[in-house]
Parts: C-alpha cells; sequence; structure tokens
C-alpha cells in the first residue's frame, strides 16, 4: 500500500520489514531445530512464515487496487497500526505479566516504536 501511494516510501517500508524479518525467522526456526533436531524443517517454516508479507500485500493490492484513494490508504494503515497496538496491549502485555516481566514489555514496544520511527525518518 505504502509502495502504490509513494515508491520511496514503499521501498523505506519493505526494508523495513525486511529488518523486522530476521528476529521473526529465528523465533520460529530456533524452537523448531530445537525441538526437531531439523534444520530443513526449521527453515522451511521459517520461509513459509516469511512468505506472508509478500502475499498479502500482493492479495492486499489485488483487492483494492480499483478503490485505492487517499481515504483508503488512510484507513488501511491505520487499521495496520491499530492491529499491531492491540496485538502489543493486548496479547503480550498479559503474557509478559504473567510471567513479571511487563516493564521488559512497554520498553520493548516503545524502542520498537522508536526504531521504526527513527528509520522511516532516515530512510525518506
Amino acid at each position: 500500500m505504502a509502495a502504490v501511494s509513494n515508491p520511496r516510501f514503499g521501498l523505506s517500508i519493505a526494508l523495513a520489514i525486511a529488518i523486522h524479518n530476521i528476529p521473526e525467522g529465528l523465533a520460529i526456526s530456533a524452537p523448531v531445530h530445537y525441538a526437531t533436531g531439523n534444520r530443513a524443517l526449521a527453515f522451511w517454516l521459517s520461509f513459509a512464515s516469511g512468505l506472508a508479507e509478500p502475499l498479502g500485500a500482493l492479495l492486499g493490492y489485488v483487492l483494492l487496487r480499483s478503490v485505492l484513494t487517499p481515504l483508503v490508504m488512510g484507513v488501511v494503515f491505520a487499521g495496520v497500526g491499530g492491529v499491531m497496538v492491540y496485538i502489543c496491549l493486548d496479547e503480550l502485555l498479559p503474557a509478559a505479566q504473567r510471567y513479571g516481566t511487563h516493564h521488559q514489555m512497554i520498553a520493548g514496544v516503545i524502542a520498537g516504536m522508536v526504531v521504526m520511527s527513527t528509520s522511516l525518518l532516515l530512510l525518506v
């Protein structure tokens, strides 16, 4: 969606997502490898997980390309941002509180926002 409105901004977002995929891939492959001892399975499961973003982007573009207006773009970006904040506050924070690390989780959320904002400012 970002690349449709501004190709340079889309490239920045793609780079940020690629950086995000590194820890995401490790979070998937490390437990699978540890549990099964199978490197190939760990690799392919993390690879499949990484395909979610480009396939989702393609599907979103196909479904919304005929109605892409600034209003639709704003609604899509607001929805994506809202989902991310919801996941952090509704899913991750209660889990962190159960394990007594909720302050670290909030610090991580804030650090993630700072890193993403900084990377967008530097790359745009």
